[in-house]
């Protein structure tokens, strides 16, 4: 049978499973036979979200496959994933002395809606551990104490059990949250520990996601996880990606994934950082400024480094290389780290709103 096409688009959101081939009930195909297999398998998951621009909002490590929740702002689902695959799978053949492909065919990747769609989702994909046949049957509280101590899973780390990891962004989750932020990881542990309830409370956007609206959601569509408006558009984009799947650079699919001007790219920034567009070609030795501007004309714009160096007097791809390496310091700070999260939600929506009129 032919391989279904990926539908790909700046800012899709994606539920990626992803099952060892083979009999995965025995412990020979285990996919994670040890602490060891699931440490290298994160550490090339961190690797691959920072070199693809990912923006990693879940995963969840089991003994024969992996669950990850991911948000594409460059339309590469599709790149990260054999990039990150193949990785763990030269790493994982040479360690175990076996040979040939390790995952059961392609992954499988959902595309999904966001808000309560993706909030209920993470509540369905968090409770993993504790939804196999061996806990089960344990008391509930034995089954919350082991989910909030099982180390493989984003969880501990939303729900403060655990430092934060880096290349996981916990904000538009634990921003669905009411409350103070300083209350908002607690509010996350009780809505997905109510999930283990006999009596489940609603969702705080009114979507739960143990009730049969989630479990028909999963199965209503081998594409998508949402609304009907959601799925129909989807599979409008799906039909539209097997009708030009000859012609790559036809017109009526190119414009999902048209990069946006500069001049608002930079308006954007100028907004945001409360800042004249002219700083963003002065040089200023404690300004970060420039580096900032140069990321997102890469990002949202489709500007190469020299490009970006070009229109920002910068001089040459290799000064803009070296503002880019002066970010992850700048982003220590909160503030600057809040606004520049800020500016990645707002030109992300703009491309969105971009990409619908064209």
């Amino acid at each position: 049978m032919a391989r279904q096409l990926r539908v790909e688009y700046p800012g899709a959101i994606y539920h990626v499973t992803c099952r060892m081939v083979g009999d995965w009930k025995t412990e020979k195909t285990a996919l994670f036979k040890d602490d060891a297999d699931r440490e290298r398998f994160i550490e090339r998951l961190s690797e691959r979200v920072e070199q693809f621009h990912i923006r990693l909002y879940l995963f969840v490590c089991m003994s024969n496959h992996f669950h990850l929740v991911f948000e594409t702002p460059e339309a590469n689902c599709s790149k990260f994933m054999q990039s990150l695959s193949t990785a763990y799978t030269v790493y994982y053949n040479l360690r175990h002395d076996r040979h040939g492909h390790l995952f059961d065919g392609r992954f499988k990747a959902k595309l999904v809606e966001g808000d309560d769609y993706l909030l209920a989702l993470s509540r369905y994909v968090h409770l993993n551990p504790v939804q196999v046949v061996s806990m089960k049957d344990k008391p509930i509280k034995e089954r919350i104490k082991y989910l909030r101590s099982y180390r493989w899973s984003s969880y501990p780390g939303y729900i403060g059990q655990c430092k934060e990891l880096d290349f996981v962004d916990y904000g538009p989750l634990l921003g669905e949250m009411s409350g103070k932020r300083s209350e908002r990881p607690k509010r996350y542990r009780q809505f997905v520990e109510s999930g283990l309830a006999e009596s489940d409370p609603s969702s705080p956007g009114g979507f739960d996601a143990t009730s049969d609206d989630l479990k028909a959601a999963l199965k209503e569509s081998p594409r998508s996880i949402g609304s009907d408006g959601f799925r129909a558009w989807i599979d409008e984009l799906y039909q539209k990606r097997i009708e030009t799947h000859a012609r790559p650079e036809d017109v009526s699919f190119r414009h999902i994934t048209e990069p946006l001007p500069a001049k608002d790219v930079l308006a954007v920034l100028s907004g945001i950082f409360d800042v004249e567009e002219g700083a963003f070609l002065r040089r200023s030795r404690s300004s970060a400024m420039r580096a900032v501007a140069s990321y997102y004309l890469i990002r949202y714009s489709g500007m190469s480094q020299r490009d970006a160096a070009k229109m920002l007097n910068i001089g040459s791809g290799a000064a803009v290389c070296n503002q880019l390496k002066s970010l992850p310091e700048k982003l220590k700070d909160r503030g600057f780290r809040k606004a520049f999260q800020k500016a990645d939600d707002q030109l992300k929506k703009l491309r969105k709103d971009h990409c619908k009129k064209g």
